[in-house]
């Protein structure tokens, strides 16, 4: 018995994990203009077969095991006007835990975001100011796949540019899932990207971001909402190159760096931004 609920916890949690870390846009924080829309399809892939337990201490998973997980996503953003935009995000994941003589996995939609961001001011056109409300609706049944809880995001962004090849981008976002189990997180990230040629075609771009959550809910049961008291940080690296003003692709990979009760994953994801109109 012990033994299946120490598979299962790292089954769930390295699953909340990943959907926690998607990179849900690569618009930054500069406004798209109105009656504009940037679409960002997305692949990513985490692996982990170690983690961190509840005092920091880093152990490979009990008996070999690993977990994988691929996830698919459609981020959008449209232009309303000046100072609103509507933003949505719809991943699809498939996660998959193994080990010898033993193999689960689980596939289908998950959390579907959607929100409207509002430019709250600017610097010279320069530097940017905004917030962003979002809405977390559950599209699964299945444990595996996420929290299972609706809930509501409130983001605080700043973004600029330094000079004609330098850009920063500064979020921090509080989460609250509701329901008596519903955790509170605080995901933050930062990113700094330089343009490598003069045509504006090539960036290079590091990220340090992170998620720490809290719940009263402590206790073991065998789906996502287990031990939702988390904490992580990773960075990651990317590489950008624009074939037009409509077409852009992106290349990243990422390390957790440190954690409480996580997954150490290392991940790796293809995303292109497409600006139809």
């Amino acid at each position: 018995m012990n033994f299946t609920k120490s598979r299962l916890k790292y089954l769930c949690i390295a699953a909340i994990f990943f959907i926690a870390v998607k990179n849900n846009s690569y618009a930054g924080g500069f406004p798209v203009r109105p009656h504009s829309l940037l679409l960002s399809p997305s692949v990513s892939y985490f692996y982990a077969n170690k983690g961190w337990d509840s005092l920091r201490r880093l152990t490979p998973f009990p008996s070999g095991a690993h977990f994988s997980s691929i996830s698919y996503q459609l981020y959008a953003e449209y232009g309303i006007s000046r100072r609103f935009t509507f933003v949505a995000s719809l991943p699809y994941v498939a996660n998959t835990y193994q080990q010898s003589g033993y193999k689960n996995t689980a596939t289908g939609l998950t959390d579907l975001e959607t929100g409207i961001r509002y430019y709250i001011a600017n610097i010279n056109y320069t530097y940017y100011f905004m917030v962003t409300g979002t809405a977390v609706t559950p599209l699964y049944t299945n444990p595996n796949l996420g929290y299972g809880l609706s809930g509501a995001e409130l983001k605080f962004s700043f973004a600029g540019r330094f000079g004609n090849y330098c850009t920063f981008t500064v979020e921090n976002g509080f989460r609250q899932y509701f329901g008596s189990t519903g955790p509170f997180q605080d995901r933050y990230n930062g990113t700094f990207g330089v343009t490598i040629d003069k045509n504006f075609k090539n960036q290079l771009a590091v990220s340090l971001g992170g998620v720490y959550s809290k719940s009263d809910f402590t206790k073991f049961a065998p789906n996502p909402a287990i031990d939702k008291n988390f904490a992580f940080n990773q960075v990651s690296l990317s590489y950008g190159h624009s074939f037009s003003r409509e077409l852009s692709i992106f290349l990243t990979a990422g390390k957790f760096i440190n954690g409480r009760n996580t997954g150490d994953g290392q991940s790796g994801s293809v995303a292109l931004i497409i600006r139809p109109f």
